[in-house]
Parts: structure tokens; C-alpha cells; sequence
């Protein structure tokens, strides 16, 4: 181009904060962020916009950039012909979907790096994923298509065929993101059985997890099968109580043992390439290590498998410790604990270091010899690993459980405890050798509804793992200051903003529903672990916001794009679970506790007319739509109420509700003076009080607990134990 006051004649990148906006930030291609002056130039230009959109730690994203985008004869060619686009989905999830959309209906399959050729307006007339450099196996190589859709372009029949055909795929995606349907039922109580059935119909047996390809985290299932389990053990049904409770616990361990977990040094990677959980694509993202920590939690306390309680502290303990903003922005919690404030958490680790998938991670037996100074002990760790001189990923090892402690403990004549104990030494050294390696990429932004997810799990472990409990709700209020006083704006006598993404003192991007709920959340778990009415009142200001912006009466849903954002070329929703909860169920689930702490009925009836026009495809596809289909199960058994009156929990009731797998738990502090009661109304800004705190005062001056479900109520009782037996006795 020769005009070089275009501000497209030149790289725009380095003027970004994304991490993954930056890593092309020196390609030859002339990329432009998504922006207005990108897309007036293809329009002024009159050519087509190229739209490319990946993540930092997408491995396929940074293939296509060594092949195609650091090639100067291929920048020529997309420089001259196109406005080429880089778009962070991390961001911008907004736009991925509208074009993930499309992407999954014209060719069956979507996923990064997502590659799209759009009209001047936005409109898409071809989609792909990741495009060789030269072609192969069916897919043509990426100049050549480059200059067969200019050349396209440059005739006018050609052109308008294309133009017609953005048209037709332009009305289908609206007719995809944008459709309601009509209103019906909203789900029954039957609702979570049939979901758990569907989940068993899609269970491997043989492996543990779901469907026989590529093993992702499922966690959404394992919540349905273990909230179904626990239902059916009510009800006296023993066979489908163990088929559900089994399912789970097979996904769990096979999660827990394989190589989707990282052995030396905790935490989750995204999913495994095979059926049998071994070969990891070694990705970590930070809402993955929050979900699977959750359903680890939750496994924990109905099987009582020590497994996954360590695999979720070993996931908290990898979060703190790599992924943690280290600057705080408020001292007032950290000052009580006599802990140094930290911020919020990071988005993502890199799969590749040094230009190679997996390599921090993987090992060979003579890597794990040097790492470990006592011989015997790298035995029984190779033995306990499956490190074997084959490998099983290009000659090394990802390491996975393939031998038992009792089973070693037999093989070398120890007791389980010795062997337990020179696992976990010769784990500490092995870890030690791996930080002298090369590390992935990290991306430092700090995303609002990711962040959210993870202080969720944190909230929850400080309730699961009461021994920690200080500790992880530390790291979630630490968290939680952090997004709340660095994204958070709030407005007088108004809903606030939320906005999504904070990096390096920059923020940017107003937040999509998925920032909000996922927060939302977030801060009512903060509110339940630790007591604290601050969190619960920034809780209801995100619902405010949820309804003022995302929420529509005329068409009852709560859209993902807020109404007073961009415009772009559908309004998308978010019925279905993906890589994370559904924004659209987690919204729904949340308002419906939030409900309990409004005197008026706005949040149920804005849930349960979502749940009314969802109702029959929830049904009909429960897997798809599990955190609606949970959601739905909340409105038709009625959240678990716990309300405590106390200034702080005993000890015996911090283990009561450890102990105790209780879905739809909601648990509900209030001080026991009228007075503090009186000034917590005043800061929540709530002129009534509503009837989970209302005429609720101790029994002899002691923390007294009421439980409720659906408008009954067990007796004032100082012994939560009871309490909660009266409850399940329901």
C-alpha cells in the first residue's frame, strides 16, 4: 500500500496489550486490531477484510503464523488484497462466537486458529480453520487461496455471488444467535435424572470420561451425575445411585491419574488428544483449573477419595504460585490474615517452550535419574509415573499414575506410607529439576469472568478443605479486590460497568455476561465462605447490571453482548457449555440465589422465564445445556438454605458442611445483633429485610442455624448437624 497515512499500511499490534496481539506484532502481515479504523479502511478500500482469530496458547495459532504469516510473499499478497484482522478470542469472545457460528455449520467443525474472509461490512463469505502453506491432504495451501479469493473479488459476477452468499450466511447466524423460542414448561424435578441417563449413554466405560475421542473435561456431566446420585440415594434408588455416583468417579480418576494432570507440579492442561487420558495438549488455561478443581471438590465429598481433594490443592497450590497477579490493590483483608495482599490471576500458560509442544513437561528415565539422588527412589517414581526408556509421547514421557502405592509397596517391601512418602520426596525433586527448563509463554492479562471461575473454586475449597480454608479464601478475596477495584466502575443510583480485561495498568472491553455471571458468582461463593457482606453486595450490583444490560422482557433472555455495546452483525447468546459454563445458565443459577436476598421476586422471574422459553431444548439435550439444565434443577427443587447466625462459624460446623455433598447449597451468614443486622441492610442498600435473615435470631445466645428448602424450615438449631438431618430427611 502506498498511502502511508492508511493506518492499515502498517502493523498495528505493537500498540496492543494482548499478549497473543503482540506475538504478531513483528509478522510482515499488516495486522490490525478489530477496530473502527480497520474496518473503514476495507470499506473505503473497498476489499475484503481477513479475519484471523487465535489465543497465546494455541499451538495450531502459532503453526500457521511460522508457516504463513512470517512469509514476506504471503504478507504481499494478504497486505494488497485484504484488511487482515487479528482478533484475541480471549478478548473478543463476542466475535469469535458470531464466527465460530458459522464456521461449525459449513464445514462441521471449528476450533483456532479460526480463519474468515468477510465483506467490507462484516459479513462472512469464507471460513476455515487452521490452512496449511502449501496444499495438502485436501486442504488447499494458504496463498493459493489468498490469491483465488482476490482474483474473486476483483471480477464483479464472482463478487456478487459472494456477497450473496455472505447474505445467506449472515441471516444464518443471526437465525442461530439470535432466535428465542417460544415459551413452555420450565424443567420439572425429573429433569435431573434424564440428564444424568444422557450422561451415563455418553460415558466410556472402559477409559472413564465421555465419548471414545479426544478426552476434554466434562465437568458440567460430573456435576448433573453426582447431583442426580445424591437425589436417587434420597429416594431410595441403589441402582441408579451407584451407576451415577460410578460415572463420575471414573471421569474423576481417570482426570486425577492421567496425563491431563500435571504430576510434578499441579494443575490441569486442556484435554488429552487420546481416549485413554495419556498425551495431554499441554495448553493450561486458568477457567479449566477452576472447573475441574470444583468437580474435584465435589467429588471428594461424596466419595471421600483423597485423590481428589489433593488434586484440587495441588491445582489451588499451581494457581497461587504461577498465576497469580503479585500486587494487591486493597490491604484491608490481607492486614487481618497478616498476609501480603496479591491481585488477580493470570489467563494462560503456553503449550510449547523453545518451539516445542510440551517439552517442560514431558521426561526421559535418565531426565528423572538426575533429578533424583537416590536411585531407588527414581525406580519406584518412574515405576509409579509409567516412565519407561519407549515414552509414550515422541520418545519421552508424560507422566501418568500406571502403578499403585499398595501394589509398590508389595514390589519393594515397604509399607504404603514409606512408598507414599518417597513418591512425594522424589515429586518435590523432580519439580525442582523441571523449574531450570525453558518455561511456556504466560499470558499476564487478568479477565474479569475467568477470574470469577477461579474465585468460585477457591470460595469452595475453603469450605471442602477447611485446613486451607484461611489460605484459598485469602487468594479469593485477594482476587476478588483485585477485579472489583481495577475493572469494576461503579455508577451513582445506576448499574456499573464491568469491564473485561486488565493488563499491564491497561483496561479495555466492556464485559460480556460471562464477566458478569461468572463474577457475580464468584463473589456470592466469597460471601458464603468467609462471611463478608461487602462481597455479597458486589454480588447483587453485577445482577443489577445483568438485568439492566444483558437481560430483554420482550424476548426473555439475557444476551451475552451488553445492549449499550458494539454493534455487530448478530447479538449473540450463550445457552451452550462449551470450553466454559454457559454465561446464559450460570446467569440463571445465580439470580435464582441472589433471590433469597430481595424482597422482591424480579431475579425468579427473570430466571424463570429464561428456564420457560429454554425449557424443551434443555430437556431435549441436557449434556448440551448442562449449566442450564442445573440451573433449571435449582428452580424445580428450591436452593438448600442455610442460614447462620453467628458472628463466626464453630469448628464442628466448618466440618459439618465439609463433610457433606449438599447441591443447591446456599449458605447464608448473618451477624446476630439487630444493630449489625440493621447496618448490613444499610450498606446492601436493602430496604426490607428479606426473609432469609428475617426474624432469625440465636437460641441462648449461641451460632444457631436454620434450614430451609421451598418455604420449610427446620427448628432454630445451635447443632448444625441436626439441623442439616432434618433437612436431607426432606
Amino acid at each position: 500500500m502506498s498511502d502511508s497515512g492508511d493506518p492499515t499500511s502498517r502493523n498495528r499490534l505493537d500498540e496492543e496489550q494482548s499478549p497473543y496481539l503482540r506475538q504478531h506484532a513483528d509478522n510482515p502481515v499488516n495486522w490490525q486490531p478489530w477496530d473502527d479504523a480497520a474496518l473503514d479502511a476495507a470499506e473505503e478500500r473497498e476489499v475484503p477484510i481477513f479475519l484471523s482469530v487465535g489465543y497465546s496458547a494455541c499451538h495450531w495459532c502459532h503453526v500457521m503464523e511460522e508457516e504463513s504469516f512470517e512469509d514476506e510473499g504471503i504478507a504481499e499478497v494478504l497486505n494488497q488484497n485484504f484488511v487482515p484482522v487479528k482478533v484475541d478470542r480471549e478478548e473478543r469472545p463476542d466475535v469469535d462466537s458470531i464466527y465460530q457460528t458459522i464456521c461449525q455449520a459449513v464445514s462441521g467443525r471449528g476450533g483456532w486458529p479460526l480463519s474468515v474472509w468477510l465483506t467490507p461490512d462484516g459479513r462472512p463469505f469464507y471460513v476455515g480453520t487452521y490452512f496449511p502453506k502449501e496444499a495438502k491432504r485436501g486442504q488447499p495451501g494458504f496463498r493459493d487461496l489468498l490469491e483465488s479469493i482476490a482474483d474473486s473479488w476483483a471480477d464483479d459476477d464472482d463478487r456478487r455471488e459472494m456477497k450473496r452468499r455472505a447474505d445467506q450466511w449472515t441471516d444464518a447466524i443471526e437465525c442461530e444467535l439470535e432466535s428465542v423460542p417460544d415459551p413452555g414448561d420450565a424443567p420439572g424435578e425429573d429433569l435431573l435424572s434424564s440428564a444424568a441417563d444422557a450422561a451415563v449413554r455418553s460415558a466410556d466405560r472402559e477409559h472413564g470420561g465421555f465419548g471414545t475421542g479426544q478426552k476434554f473435561p466434562q465437568s458440567g456431566r460430573i456435576h448433573l451425575l453426582l447431583r442426580a446420585a445424591h437425589r436417587a440415594e434420597r429416594a431410595g434408588d441403589d441402582e441408579k445411585t451407584d451407576e451415577y455416583r460410578e460415572i463420575a468417579d471414573e471421569a474423576l480418576s481417570a482426570m486425577a491419574e492421567g496425563g491431563i494432570f500435571d504430576h510434578a507440579g499441579g494443575g490441569f492442561h486442556r484435554y488429552t488428544v487420546d481416549r485413554e487420558w495419556v498425551v495431554p495438549h499441554f495448553e493450561k488455561m486458568l477457567y479449566d483449573n477452576a472447573e475441574i478443581s470444583r468437580a474435584m471438590l465435589a467429588g471428594y465429598q461424596v466419595t471421600g477419595d483423597d485423590r481428589y481433594a489433593t488434586a484440587a490443592r495441588r491445582t489451588f497450590e499451581f494457581v497461587e504460585r504461577e498465576m497469580t497477579h503479585p500486587e494487591g490493590v486493597s490491604e484491608s483483608h490481607s492486614e487481618a490474615r497478616g498476609t501480603p495482599s496479591r491481585g488477580g490471576f493470570y489467563s494462560t500458560l503456553d503449550a510449547q517452550s523453545e518451539g516445542e509442544e510440551g517439552k517442560f513437561y514431558v521426561w526421559t528415565p535418565d531426565q528423572i535419574r538426575d533429578a533424583i539422588a537416590d536411585e531407588t527412589a527414581a525406580e519406584i517414581f518412574c515405576n509409579r509415573f509409567g516412565v519407561t526408556e519407549s515414552g509414550n509421547f515422541e520418545g519421552k514421557n508424560v507422566l501418568t499414575v500406571s502403578e499403585s502405592i499398595p501394589d509398590l509397596a508389595d514390589e519393594y517391601d515397604l509399607t504404603e506410607t514409606e512408598i507414599e512418602e518417597t513418591v512425594e520426596d522424589a515429586r518435590e525433586q523432580v519439580f525442582e529439576a523441571r523449574a531450570e527448563r525453558a518455561r511456556p509463554r504466560r499470558d499476564e492479562k487478568v479477565l474479569a469472568g475467568w477470574n470469577g471461575l477461579m474465585i468460585s473454586a477457591l470460595a469452595e475449597g475453603a469450605l471442602v478443605l477447611p485446613d486451607e480454608g484461611d489460605r484459598y479464601a485469602g487468594l479469593a478475596e485477594d482476587a476478588l479486590d483485585f477485579v472489583r477495584e481495577t475493572l469494576w466502575e461503579p455508577d451513582e443510583g445506576e448499574s456499573g460497568t464491568l469491564y473485561r480485561r486488565f493488563k499491564d495498568e491497561d483496561v479495555a472491553i466492556r464485559g460480556y455476561l460471562e464477566d458478569y455471571a461468572f463474577l457475580a458468582r464468584g463473589a456470592l461463593n466469597c460471601y458464603e465462605a468467609t462471611g463478608n457482606a461487602d462481597h455479597l453486595g458486589f454480588a447483587l450490583d453485577l445482577a443489577d447490571a445483568i438485568v439492566a444490560e444483558f437481560w430483554d422482557a420482550d424476548d426473555g433472555t439475557i444476551y451475552f453482548t451488553p445492549e449499550s455495546g458494539e454493534e455487530l452483525v448478530a447479538r449473540p447468546q450463550e445457552p451452550h457449555d462449551q470450553s466454559t459454563p454457559s454465561s446464559l445458565g450460570v446467569a440463571t443459577e445465580t439470580l435464582l440465589a441472589l433471590d433469597h436476598f430481595e424482597t422482591g421476586d424480579e431475579y425468579q422471574q427473570i430466571a424463570e422465564q429464561v428456564l420457560e422459553r429454554r425449557g424443551q431444548q434443555i430437556r431435549s439435550n441436557p449434556l448440551q445445556h448442562a449449566s442450564l439444565a442445573l440451573a433449571g434443577d435449582r428452580y424445580a427443587r428450591g436452593s438448600l438454605e442455610i442460614t447462620a447466625v453467628a458472628d463466626d462459624l464453630p469448628e464442628s460446623w466448618h466440618e459439618e458442611i465439609a463433610g457433606r455433598y449438599l447441591p443447591t447449597r446456599l449458605l447464608s451468614r448473618r451477624p446476630p445483633g439487630e444493630d449489625q443486622l440493621q447496618n448490613w441492610l444499610e450498606q446492601l442498600d436493602i430496604a426490607e429485610t428479606p426473609p432469609i435473615w428475617a426474624d432469625r435470631t440465636q437460641r441462648d445466645g449461641e451460632p444457631t442455624a436454620y434450614v430451609c428448602r421451598n418455604f420449610a424450615c427446620s427448628p432454630p438449631n445451635t447443632d448444625l448437624a441436626e439441623a442439616l438431618d432434618w433437612a436431607e430427611g426432606e
